[in-house]
């Protein structure tokens, strides 16, 4: 039988790491994982409290709004207006998805089809890439990362480019990368956008998830930004809220409410205790995203300090909860995949491969900082009795 949509799509390459991970354990090694990022930290607990108090309710049993309740959505245009001096109006410029990726597949369902293009970034958060592809368009990557100039890259490519994408796909700070852009930059991306006609998408996922005093811009802070732009903002890192999967899409009109429409007949929404358990949290514990952020620093601090120690040379992110280090130069030529698979085997920790977010990964693995420090500390002991080349 032949099957639409998924014909093209390549293995998974991350499955090829967690099934020796758990090969591993079950031989009864002690893998650390850092590679799935799963964030470990708990939700706060005034959302978990109010959700079990509304679950409780047979009201909140039946369907709810695709676009969510209004109070969510009230809820979060206040949060941008106090974070980012950015107003929104609730009934037209945001709608609820169900986690960003929802939101980010069925967004690219109304924005691009057959004969059209997108720009996204490369290396890719795989459903930057796919989301397009799914939606019959046409993708051009465009490298970002360390000793790139993303913006020139996209300039070239644009003169290069036919048909000129209908969209241009951002998200800083970046993930895989950790890259991050200034207002400044986003200024540009905007003042392109207006220029050239193009919908600008940011996925806004580690809006809060930052370090050493560093500020994430939303696009939205840009001057007529709103014109061409919207922003994906999600609960799952700022809020540790991975498994709600609490969303929003917010920004110009038009184009959420052709999300919202889209939605209207493909959902009834998150259930509803969850909405509101997600108020609670973004109106009654707002300085939490704070909280998990010192918890972040701290483990990254433990995984790079501990591993230019023992010779792994790289640099600290600025944002997100991933580490972006390159591979040591005497193991270069096994490339991403077999050294990852060399440091489960050898290392007993679990990493991404760069090559599973595409061509532009090649030569990098992924950490992610879902373990405590002690945990982490005992990985770059076992790594650094793994790979004596260093």
């Amino acid at each position: 039988m032949e099957f639409r949509r998924i014909g093209g799509l390549p293995p998974y390459v991350f499955t090829v790491i967690n099934d020796l991970k758990t090969e591993a354990r079950r031989a009864g090694d002690d893998v650390i994982d850092l590679g799935f990022g799963n964030p470990d930290i708990p939700s706060p607990d005034v959302a978990v409290e109010k959700l079990v108090e509304t679950a409780r309710n047979p009201r909140n049993h039946r369907y709810s709004a695709s676009k969510g309740i209004p109070k969510l959505r009230r809820a979060v245009a206040d949060l941008y207006l106090r974070r980012f001096g950015v107003e929104l109006d609730a009934d037209r410029e945001v709608v609820t998805t169900i986690g960003a990726k929802e939101g980010l597949s069925h967004l690219m369902w109304v924005l691009l089809g057959p004969g059209d293009s997108a720009f996204v970034p490369a290396p890719s958060y795989p459903i930057h890439l796919y989301a397009p592809l799914f939606a019959g368009a046409e993708v051009q990557q465009i490298r970002v990362g360390p000793d790139e100039d993303y913006f020139s890259n996209l300039l070239q490519a644009w003169e290069s480019q036919w048909p000129k994408p209908r969209v241009i796909l951002l998200s800083f700070p970046h993930n895989p990368t950790t890259s991050c852009v200034d207002v400044a930059w986003m200024t540009r991306i905007v003042e392109f956008a207006l220029e050239h006609d193009v919908v600008l998408v940011h996925d806004f996922a580690y809006s809060d998830t930052a370090f050493d005093g560093y500020q994430p811009p939303s696009i939205l802070q840009v001057p007529r930004a709103k014109e061409v732009a919207v922003e994906l903002y999600t609960l799952t890192k700022s809020f540790s809220m991975a498994g709600w999967r609490v969303g929003f899409l917010v920004g110009n009109a038009a184009v959420v409410q052709a999300l919202t429409k889209l939605k209207s007949y493909l959902d009834y929404g998150t259930f509803q205790p969850i909405q509101i358990a997600a108020v609670v949290a973004m109106n009654e514990a707002s300085g939490y995203p704070k909280v998990v952020n010192e918890i972040y620093q701290s483990r990254r601090d433990a995984l790079v300090d501990g591993l230019n120690r023992i010779g792994w040379q790289m640099d600290s992110p600025q944002a997100t909860m991933f580490v972006w280090a390159p591979i040591p130069e005497p193991y270069q030529e096994l490339g991403s995949l077999e050294f990852a698979k060399l440091l489960v085997r050898e290392g007993k920790v679990a990493t991404s491969p760069g090559m599973g977010f595409g061509p532009g990964g090649e030569g990098y693995v992924r950490f992610a900082l879902i373990e405590n420090e002690q945990r982490i500390g005992q990985a770059v002991r076992t790594l650094r009795r793994a790979l004596p080349k260093l």
